[in-house]
């Protein structure tokens, strides 16, 4: 079975990302309401074509969109920094 990282890794494969780095700070948030209903605590950065020509709301809807269900159940707090690669030049 897939853990959540990897789980997000698949999703947003679709993203085509230049670079997507994945940090769970679960451990952080031990004892934390959330920590306790089963959902983690990530922090993403991803570059991506796909959100060239989104303002930053655009970019974190599509995020949310493509990891979809595990926004509902894996995922409790998700931390983005979205960025198109122009903007890492």
């Amino acid at each position: 079975m897939m853990d959540t990282v990897e789980l997000i890794r698949e999703k947003l494969a679709s993203l085509q990302p230049n670079v997507l780095k994945i940090t769970d700070e679960s451990a952080l948030h031990a004892g934390h309401a959330g920590a306790r209903s089963g959902g983690g605590h990530y922090r993403l950065h991803v570059v991506s074509g796909a959100f060239s020509q989104k303002n930053t709301l655009a970019r974190h809807r599509l995020v949310y969109a493509t990891l979809g269900d595990l926004m509902h159940n894996k995922i409790h707090a998700l931390s983005i920094t979205a960025q198109c690669p122009e903007e890492i030049l």
